[in-house]
């Protein structure tokens, strides 16, 4: 079953589940167990066995017997951040902010840009992107009533496509290495792997226009489909999120608020969370280059710097800052206690859908689904149509497999080899296609880590933020598709980028005219 069409079964199968069912959990289950049964030949032990295998393997490194550093740190550092909000909001930090913004962002188009703006101003990594952006603009969209489903798109939306194009992210250093070595492998010496990625940046069609389509969204409050359900609730009623489906990761209820609370509650500990989460990304990257032959550069010390644990650095800071804020107010040791296990809790739908998410994306990788995906692109390509197709594919597998970043790893390579063999002079548009393909896989998928910690930083109920993304990011995928027709065909990447910005002009005027400020009847469950 490995490598065949049966391997996209189980992903397809938790997919389909999560859009009829709108339960995450049980859905990711499904596709878990029958994954499972698959690799082990409908063995109901060996299924046992291979999954407590993975959830093992969550826990402890396979290879070193010792604690999985990554998966553990990004958990820890999520329960920091939880504990962090709680600890803001006890001290009136979160409340004071509100009033302060109110009175400088005066309406609900003013919070959105706002939000989209420090989406684009936070982009050395994605998952710190994501939980950052959602604490601070929270506040804001909450007090202007934006519905935490809008919130989660605009942070999604700039997050992965910001990171993506800036060379000097997690996300850029990773993609360039990959990079260097397909242009190394296929001896090519014309351009460099920098140069290389900063060319690439007006190819990505998908990523620029996902950024763009963000800020007009906000300013024509264009609302498609579910976002307008979310929107008008948010409007008519100021509940921002459905009061039905309970609580949400990040959100803390019940908890004493100070009356003393000030904005520098809430801005110190953010601004020690982000300092000390940068200072440790490049101390990492640092630690990682010295000693090896490879020159210490921002590029190289960013390719190397370990997210996981400068996050989780970073969460210890700014936790330790929104708790001197806390005793100073001196509000007791009860109130200590409940906001660090409220903290904790608020979290914890987010721990377990990530346990599942993982999961899940290991049973994928022993099937083989992604090369299997992959190698479907080796059959009867018409090379104008190379860069589309592999848009196209990458969307795909990322989609399926729930990593954009696995997909680079295993597009990247397959699409420069295809382009070495068939018309060099498409390198760089095809592996500009990978790229935008992955990011759009990525936003659509309900098993992404960074769809999840979207939803967890916007404090959205993860399946309301996947189904009301979901519109805007396959309208940004259809011009971007037509987009890379032009540029494979004509090989100019002006014209592909002056193409998709004529559609996507047209594109806007037809949503604004039939969508923007239209409010619907609020659906009831």
């Amino acid at each position: 079953m490995e490598n065949s069409f049966l391997s996209i079964i189980p992903p397809l199968v938790a997919l389909l589940m999560v859009v009829v069912t709108r339960k995450v959990l049980p859905s990711l289950g499904v596709g878990i167990i029958l994954g499972a049964l698959m690799i082990n030949n409908w063995s109901v032990t060996g299924s046992i066995q291979e999954i407590y295998t993975i959830v093992k393997g969550i826990f402890i490194d396979s290879e070193s017997g010792g604690l999985n550093t990554w998966n553990m740190y990004i958990i820890f550092f999520l329960l920091l951040l939880g504990m962090m909000t709680a600890f803001i909001s006890i001290s009136g930090g979160s409340r004071a902010f509100g009033e302060w913004a109110m009175k400088r962002v005066k309406t609900r188009v003013g919070a959105q840009i706002v939000t989209a703006v420090f989406g684009i101003i936070i982009f050395i990594d994605d998952y710190f992107n994501s939980l950052a952006v959602g604490n601070v603009s929270r506040p804001i969209t909450d007090r202007h009533n934006v519905s935490r489903a809008k919130l989660a798109y605009i942070i999604d939306s700039t997050a992965a496509p910001m990171c993506i194009i800036s060379p000097i992210s997690s996300w850029g250093a990773y993609i360039i290495a990959i990079i260097g070595g397909v242009l190394a492998t296929h001896s090519i010496t014309g351009v460099g792997a920098l140069e290389a990625f900063m060319r690439m940046i007006p190819m990505n069609l998908y990523a620029l226009f996902a950024l763009v389509m963000v800020f007009f969204v906000s300013y024509f409050d264009i609302n498609l489909k579910a976002m307008k359900v979310h929107e008008d609730r948010a409007q008519k009623t100021g509940e921002v999120l459905d009061p039905e489906k309970g609580a949400v990761p990040g959100e803390t209820t019940g908890l004493p608020e100070s009356d003393k609370g000030s904005v520098a509650d809430l801005a110190w500990p953010i601004i020690m969370l982000i300092a000390g989460t940068v200072t440790f990304m490049i101390v990492t990257g640092i630690q990682a280059v010295s000693g090896t032959d490879t020159a210490v550069t921002a590029l190289t010390i960013f390719e190397n710097t370990d997210v996981a644990t400068s996050l989780l650095y970073g969460g210890l800071i700014g936790l330790a800052t929104s708790l001197i804020f806390f005793f100073v107010k001196r509000m007791g040791g009860a109130i200590l206690g409940k906001g660090i296990w409220e903290g904790i809790k608020s979290m914890l739908p987010a721990v377990y859908i990530l346990f599942f998410a993982w999961t899940l994306i290991e049973i994928i990788g022993s099937l083989g689904t992604g090369e299997y995906l992959a190698g479907l692109v080796n059959q009867h390509i018409v090379i104008g149509f190379l860069p589309a197709i592999l848009f196209l594919l990458g969307g795909v597998m990322a989609f399926a497999t729930g990593t954009s970043w696995g997909t680079f790893g295993i597009m990247l390579p397959i699409a420069g080899e295809i382009a070495a063999a068939t018309d060099p002079t498409l390198m760089l548009p095809v592996l500009a296609a990978v790229l935008a393909g992955a990011v759009f896989g990525d936003h659509c998928s309900p098993i992404s880590d960074t769809t999840i910690l979207s939803s967890t930083g916007a404090g959205s109920h993860h399946i309301d933020h996947v189904m009301t993304q979901l519109p805007y990011a396959v309208l940004v995928a259809g011009i971007s598709l037509l987009g890379y027709l032009v540029l494979g065909f004509t090989g100019s990447s002006i014209l592909g980028l002056l193409a998709t910005a004529v559609l996507f002009g047209i594109l806007i005027f037809m949503l604004k005219t039939k969508y923007a400020n239209r409010p619907v009847e609020v659906a009831k469950n």
